[in-house]
């Protein structure tokens, strides 16, 4: 094996061996235009506006659980 890569020369004329450049290889996978838009456009305003991730049903919810470990340690130390 005289090749740097480990390649039996034997199988240098088999037609299977030929592969295609980089460029080639590449380009394949591409789309006929591979620019692609601007997913947040600079300089745009927001549509709506932000709202907080926390809603008062959210925010009941945890009131109510933090009331219940406080009440269940105070009820059974």
């Amino acid at each position: 094996m005289d090749s740097s890569h480990g390649v039996d020369p034997r199988s240098f004329d088999d037609p299977r061996n030929v592969y295609r450049t980089d460029e080639e290889f590449y380009a394949s996978g591409r789309p006929a235009n591979p620019e692609l838009e601007e997913d947040r456009p600079r300089g745009a305003r927001p549509t709506e506006s932000v709202r907080h991730p926390w809603t008062w049903g959210t925010i009941l919810f945890v009131v109510c659980v933090v009331v219940l470990v406080l009440a269940g340690i105070a009820l059974f130390p």
